[in-house]
């Protein structure tokens, strides 16, 4: 019992599920007889908290003590409801008696990686903070709808992490009004026959405002040494070391989409990439921690790498955290340190600000270092980030947001003067240059907005990184913080689909996808399906306004077989502003087609699947059913997994009609004929457009998305036809996703023992293909060489040629060319085919393509032939039958014969032995024949074998005569046991003092050893004598009382005596052990 609440606990600990009283289905959950058991429970934290109640009203409920006397109440019920919703959890014996975990893994390092969780897990589906549900426990007790769900918020070491509690809902149900209440399918509580009124207690689901979401889409914030002052309380300073000698600076964009929070950070590059990202609270609490990657070469991401930017996604942030972001009560931090760099916190609040929503350019203000390479004391804690919009139409101007702090005197209290200047360096060109004044400045948050005319030029300028901003004191100059304007920094790609515009009977298709870089320069990716390059076809990027499409760069010189890979060092400000409003699209064109395929880029935020190297194109298939319905469909799919261990996919399709799809993930270990292919159902869905992901993936899976061959399919739901199909390149898994082994002995595909039953999907790999189990064929290397499947391995053994004895008259020994074994063929065709038909009949002639058949006739000679299993043989031929694992049988010979073809397969005959068959023997295993010993043999003539004959071998038992002696019979091979001399080859009983002779062992002395075996009985045998014995019995009961028993072996009797008491001890002992464990 200890051990099952010890389980208990650590089951509760683990997930924060706690578990009901009654796990009976919805007709007994509202009886009342189990009302007296029925109450709500706690998790291990806390009590039930309402769905409804706020974030404030968890912090105060859990600084409240619980009284003694229902502390006492929740932990009966919890040791009580465990041991039910453990069985009810458990699937077969086994799982009964080990209550599993919920979350298998809670104790390893595969959820280190998120310290602070959000969200609900219950099963493999993710709940929502403050959500409630019906809990599933699956088949075969399926939905239980008097056990009511909740996903509530547990304070925890000022973080807040989500569990789950359950509680019995039964006791809530209204009193019946009449006096047969009954209980309907999907209901709970007990309704009278005819009520329509819904007697169930409602549940409190998220309703989502799509005002709400469509006015909270764009953030951003500062995060500087003057912006962490929240770090640096009584309560936080042991938590973060907010020591900033080098003034680092950090600013951050964030997306609200679709209940998720994508965000994007700008760092200076005096330090290296942070090592986690929190979302914390005005009161210090951590609502949401992300660690990210850190290598010594960077991330992972070929995005963040080539941009410098830090990407992710906050997913499905809680209604709570909703109203905390758009109170502008929401704070965000950045942590450094490892073993390569100092620890270090900075903070900022995320805030909106309406410029955001026509950002074009970015710039992260920074305090200028000094000669030594230090920062300026005066400025520690400064910074400052400038969202920067423009327009270049008849009349370009440009609108500055700036976000800045630390460029204040210590006695400018209010009407501050600033220099804002906006220069090209390398000419020391004044392209702005404003003095605003700032009425109350702030240590922490000034925003200023500025709005000025630019020339086109300036623009072009600007667009390639090349101008440096700058603000500093009107009043004291050295206070002054600056930057390069560069593209903005929200981390997002655009993407396109390449498809026939036109009822074209084209099969061209292919995907594209493109991004900017921080020096203006745009990086493009195209990828093309049936685009023959001797159409010499044309790629362009163009501008698409309604009908009107212009021509704006040429991507054809980088187009090399199927792709074109390469980057626009020089945009103009127009571009810029057509790719941020969709309006680019990429077009090929060939030398008839002005428009072959083509497709808009449309933006879409970097994160989890589109944060890997490269999407994949999904084609169609060329022999599939599906075309003629789809015959322009095309697809593209991302796919990643994320530092959870999770794996995250993105599938965007074109052309597919409407219909409900289904998304295949499948893997076959290398690209072979015959391979074993796994197929996994990732998703269903309908539409043009999927995201999704797979929790809990097995490690062992994983890995085979970086070591094995995958492909992604698209399958309908309905048809079950293959609609489209694409390899997936290698996904990177993360290290801590590697399945660890607890030994040395890594197991490898093929490796098996009797442990280890082999599966019907064993195949063995052989000479660059796949073969089933049990299969044969001749090998690839070596044509004369026959191999065979068995267990996962392959073995291969020479093929035996049977011995032939032609007719010497009309047939010869003749071996063709390609053939293994030669074959009697009649000598008209060897003097047809002219191979030298004056040789002897004995002789093997060895017939090559230098003399091939002259005529219509021999031709069809050699295509005759038999067929047995997978294997021909041609007319004529001779063959032993390879049966593995013994190999080949040699003591059958098979024959095709060569006018009728058909196979006749006799088995050698073995002469008569001329002894008893308890003495002959083979002379090897694979020997077809037994054969006597030579002193064994009987003669006609009557002669008698002496043990004085050198070629008898002296292992029969003689009649012992009175003249031999001890000497001579140890001489013949004899043996002494126990001072009684045995000559060889007698045989008898072994006699012990305290038993008396053993009549179930037999001792045999040959050549001066001695082996003694135990009779073996057979379960067979058992079974009979069993069955034997039970008769008798039955007989005894109508027999005379003097009338004899039946024989039985009594040797098998005890045996099998023996075996049954061991198999009846077995579960004895196993009840002995769990009742051991159960009292320890």
């Amino acid at each position: 019992m200890a051990i099952k609440q010890r389980k208990q606990s650590e089951w509760a600990t683990a997930t924060g599920t706690v578990p009901l009283l009654d796990m009976d289905r919805s007709s007994a959950c509202c009886s009342s007889s189990s009302t007296s058991t029925s109450s709500s429970f706690t998790s291990t934290y806390s009590c039930p908290t309402p769905a409804s109640a706020t974030l404030e009203d968890i912090h105060s409920r859990s600084r409240r003590a619980i009284s003694a006397e229902k502390l006492t109440c929740h932990l009966r019920h919890l040791l009580l409801a465990g041991l039910l919703l453990c069985l009810a959890l458990a699937g077969g014996a086994e799982g009964r008696r080990h209550a599993p975990l919920m979350f298998e893994e809670s104790d390893t390092g595969r959820r280190s990686n998120r310290p602070a969780v959000t969200e609900c897990q219950f099963g493999k589906v993710l709940r929502e903070l403050g959500s409630t549900w019906y809990a599933d426990l699956g088949p075969p007790f399926g939905v239980m709808y008097c056990i009511k769900c909740e996903c509530v918020a547990i304070p925890k070491k000022r973080r807040i992490v989500a569990r789950v509690q359950c509680r019995n809902i039964k006791n809530e149900c209204p009193p019946a009004k009449c006096d047969d209440p009954i209980s309907l399918p999907g209901k709970c509580c007990k309704t009278c026959p005819g009520d329509r009124n819904d007697t169930d207690v409602a549940l409190d689901v998220p309703v989502p405002n799509e005002e709400e979401e469509r006015n909270m889409k764009h953030y951003a914030a500062l995060l500087t040494g003057r912006t962490s002052y929240f770090l640096k309380g009584e309560e936080m300073k042991s938590m973060y070391t907010t020591y900033n000698p080098q003034n680092v600076v950090a600013t951050a964009r964030f997306l609200f989409h679709k209940k998720n929070l994508y965000y994007s950070f700008y760092t200076s590059s005096r330090i290296g990439r942070p090592r986690a990202i929190q979302f914390v609270d005005d009161a210090g609490v951590i609502l949401e921690e992300h660690q990210l990657e850190t290598t010594l070469a960077g991330t992972l991401s070929v995005y963040q790498n080539a941009t410098g930017k830090i990407c992710g996604v906050w997913r499905r942030v809680p209604r709570d955290y909703k109203r905390i972001l758009r109170d502008d009560r929401l704070h965000v931090v950045l942590l450094w340190g490892n073993k390569h760099q100092a620890e270090l916190a900075l903070a900022g609040k995320v805030a909106k600000y309406t410029a955001l929503q026509t950002e074009l350019f970015s710039s992260l203000l920074e305090p200028p270092q000094t000669i030594n390479g230090r920062a300026d004391p005066q400025l520690a804690g400064a910074g400052g980030t400038a969202i920067v919009s423009t327009s270049s139409g008849a009349a370009s101007s440009m609108h500055l947001t700036l976000v800045f702090n630390g460029v204040f005197g210590a006695e400018e209290f209010a009407d501050a003067a600033l220099s804002v200047r906006i220069e090209l360096p390398e000419r020391k060109e004044l392209v702005f240059d404003e003095i605003p004044r700032v009425r109350k400045p702030s240590a922490e948050i000034n925003v200023l907005e500025l709005s000025s005319p630019i020339s086109i030029q300036n623009l072009r300028l600007m667009s390639r990184g090349k101008l440096l901003l700058t603000v500093e004191s009107k009043k004291y100059p050295q206070l002054r913080i600056q930057g390069h304007i560069v593209t903005r920094a929200s981390c997002e790609i655009f993407q396109t689909l390449l498809a026939p515009h036109s009822d074209s009977a084209t099969k061209s298709s292919g995907l594209a996808w493109v991004y900017l870089n921080t020096d203006g320069s745009l990086a493009y990716n195209i990828e093309t399906e049936h685009v023959n390059t001797r159409d010499r076809p044309n790629i362009s990027l163009i501008e698409e306004q309604g009908k009107r499409k212009a021509k704006l760069e040429d991507l054809t010189p980088s187009f090399n077989f199927n792709q074109a890979i390469g980057s626009v060092e020089k945009l103009g400000p127009k571009v810029l502003e057509s790719l941020y409003a969709g309006e680019l699209g990429v077009n090929v064109a060939t030398e008839h087609e002005t428009s072959l395929i083509r497709g808009r880029l449309v933006p879409r935020p970097v994160a989890d699947a589109r944060d890997s190297a490269e999407p994949i194109l999904l084609k169609r298939q060329e022999h599939s059913d599906s075309n003629q319905q789809n015959p322009h469909a095309v697809g593209m799919a991302w796919m990643s997994i994320d530092n959870e261990c999770n794996l995250h996919y993105e599938v965007t399709l074109n052309g597919v009609a409407a219909q409900d799809l289904q998304l295949y993930l499948e893997e076959k270990p290398i690209e072979a004929i015959g391979a074993p292919v796994t197929r996994k159902l990732l998703e269903e869905f309908n539409g043009n457009y999927l995201e999704g992901f797979f929790l809990s993936m097995p490690s062992a899976e994983l890995i085979k998305l970086e070591i094995s061959v995958c492909y992604l399919e698209v399958h309908s739901k309905h048809t079950k036809q293959l609609l489209l199909r694409g390899k997936l390149k290698s996904t990177k898994v993360p290290n801590h996703c590697f399945p660890v082994y607890t030994d040395n002995n890594v197991p490898v595909p093929g490796d098996h023992n009797d442990n280890h039953m082999v599966t019907g999907e064993t195949k063995c790999f052989h000479s660059g293909r796949f073969y089933n189990e049990s299969e044969q064929w001749r090998s690839a290397q070596d044509q004369c060489q026959m191999c065979a499947c068995l267990r996962g391995q392959s073995s291969c053994e020479v093929i035996k040629c049977p011995a032939l004895k032609c007719k010497s008259a009309t047939e010869q020994l003749l071996q063709r060319e390609g053939e293994c074994c030669p074959s009697c063929v009649p000598k008209r065709e060897v003097t047809a085919i002219g191979s030298g038909s004056s040789s002897a009949s004995s002789s093997s002639v060895i017939v090559g393509d230098s003399s091939p058949a002259t005529n219509a006739t021999d031709l069809l000679q050699q295509r005759r032939g038999c067929r047995l299993g997978e294997q021909f043989h041609p007319a004529g031929a001779s063959w032993h039958p390879f049966l593995p694992p013994n190999g080949f049988d040699t003591c059958t010979t098979c024959s095709c014969d060569p006018l009728t073809l058909e196979i006749r397969c006799p088995r050698l005959v073995c002469p008569p032995l001329q002894c008893s068959e308890k003495l002959a023997y083979r002379p090897d295993k694979k020997a077809c024949c037994k054969v006597c010993p030579e002193g064994k043999q009987s003669s006609s003539g009557g002669h008698k074998t002496t043990p004085n004959n050198p070629n008898v071998l002296q292992d029969q038992a003689m009649q012992r005569s009175p003249s031999h002696t001890a000497e001579e019979v140890l001489a013949n091979g004899g043996c002494k046991v126990v001072n009684k001399v045995y000559e060889n080859g007698q045989e008898w009983h072994p006699i012990l003092m305290s038993h008396g002779e053993q009549k179930c062992i037999k001792c045999r002395c040959k050549d001066s050893k001695v082996n003694c075996d135990r009779k073996r009985c057979s379960r067979s045998t058992c079974q009979q004598q069993q069955q034997q014995t039970r008769v008798s019995s039955k007989r005894r009961l109508f027999e005379k009382p003097d009338a004899a028993a039946p024989a039985l072996d009594e040797c098998c009797s005890t045996q099998c005596r023996r075996s049954r008491r061991h198999h009846k001890r077995q579960p004895h002992h196993q009840q002995q052990r769990s009742a051991g464990a159960s009292s320890s």
